[in-house]
């Protein structure tokens, strides 16, 4: 027998003895690993990139996958409630972070941790020095430019009606429609408040407010502010709703304050009459302001406590890559945060993205603790409604600082 035959008969033992050795065994265990989500995404694309990820690891690991849906501005309560019980992976708001960091909640993302800071604009972005606790990355960017700005509907405003929230109301009591905002929530409340110069932020370590709506010293104080707005509510072409998609179906709104994510389904109800731009000034004390608003970040985080630190790292990184960043604008509408996936051409054609951006100049970062949301709400609410009770502003507006800068 030649040497060329022993070999092949030597090799082909071999591989009768260890099948490993010579090729991938059919027999090979799998890992089992199960994952806990609390998402903050849309529920059928999440399972689409669920289905998408088990695939592709379906050699190395048994993975299951559960999807559980737990309010983002609540995370930090939901876990101090019951540690053990946490998801192994988190999504969050940016208003988020600092309190999941400061109580040890978030695992260091330290798997391609260099490609992920670089992908999304380096380490001097906002989006990621946010995520930055001493040198080391704590969640993955998911989103940039979670913000507000004005739809209008261009078959009854052009654009120097939509500069100046006055004429917009003018033009939708003329017509009997109205321009719509909803004021129940505390997001866009804020718009008023910022616009005329008064804070509503976190203190530095995450934990408190400093809100100064009440102010009585300030170029527009709080008083005047509550004013503005009870003035815009009485206005028969005002309505405070979030239901803003039925009300441009129906035709009985031709302008509204939201996000990227009504884009979609206002496209297919207005057509070639959509536009979008910044928000519009405001009248208080006989001056036009320019209404600010909340901009923030979402993020993708791993619970420090998961028993598959590596797999919940896989699949943090998983939803947040180049592919599923494009997919996500293309299904909500949300802006990218890696910088490639903003620069595709779905994103830059959309006319939300450039409204966003335009609005972006008048906007700060969201970073709000927990206790902002239902006093700033309620106070939204009831300026909406006219003030029904008669509450005395200035008290109101006490009352409603003081919740929010609880301690």
């Amino acid at each position: 027998m030649n040497i060329k035959k022993i070999m092949a008969v030597s090799c082909s033992a071999v591989c009768l003895l260890s099948i490993t050795s010579c090729g991938k065994s059919s027999d090979k265990k799998r890992e089992k690993v199960t994952l806990n989500v609390w998402k903050m995404e849309d529920e059928a694309f999440l399972q689409q990139m669920t289905d998408e990820f088990i695939e592709y690891y379906k050699d190395d690991a048994d993975i299951e996958v559960i999807l559980g849906n737990k309010p983002e501005h609540s995370m930090v309560e939901y876990i101090q409630e019951n540690p053990d019980d946490s998801a192994d992976i988190l999504y969050f708001a940016d208003d988020q972070l600092d309190q999941l960091y400061n109580a040890g909640y978030l695992l260091p993302i330290e798997e391609n941790a260099d490609e992920i800071i670089e992908d999304n604009g380096g380490k001097y972005t906002e989006i990621i020095s946010n995520a930055l606790k001493k040198l080391e990355l704590y969640a993955c960017p998911l989103t940039a430019g979670n913000g507000y700005f004005l739809y209008y509907n261009a078959k009854y405003l052009n654009e120097s009606d939509v500069q100046s929230l006055d004429k917009i109301l003018e033009t939708a009591e003329k017509n009997n429609k109205c321009f719509a905002m909803d004021w129940s929530s505390g997001w866009y409340t804020y718009s008023f408040f910022g616009g005329a110069g008064l804070k509503a932020e976190a203190e530095p370590m995450g934990m408190f407010n400093n809100c100064n709506w009440n102010s009585t010293s300030s170029q527009y104080n709080g008083i005047d502010v509550a004013k503005a707005m009870l003035n815009i509510s009485s206005s028969k072409g005002f309505k405070s709703t979030e239901s803003f998609i039925d009300g441009a179906t129906d035709d009985s709104i031709i302008a509204f304050v939201s996000g990227q994510w009504d884009y979609e389904n206002l496209l297919a109800v207005w057509g070639d009459d959509l536009r979008a731009t910044k928000l519009p000034t405001y009248t208080i004390n006989g001056d036009q302001v320019q209404m600010s608003g909340f901009m923030g970040y979402k993020y993708v985080g791993v619970y420090s406590g998961t028993d598959s630190p590596e797999w919940a790292v896989k699949f943090a990184e998983w939803v947040s890559n180049y592919d599923n960043q494009v997919k996500r604008f293309k299904v909500t509408g949300e802006c990218p945060s890696n910088i490639k996936a903003m620069q595709s051409d779905e994103v830059q054609s959309s006319p939300a993205v450039v409204a966003l951006g335009e609005q972006s100049v008048y906007s700060v970062r969201q970073n709000v603790t927990d206790s902002y949301w239902t006093p700033s709400s309620l106070l939204g609410s009831t300026l909406a409604a006219g003030n029904p009770d008669n509450r005395d502003l200035q008290q109101l507006l006490n009352e409603t600082t003081e919740a929010i800068n609880a301690r």
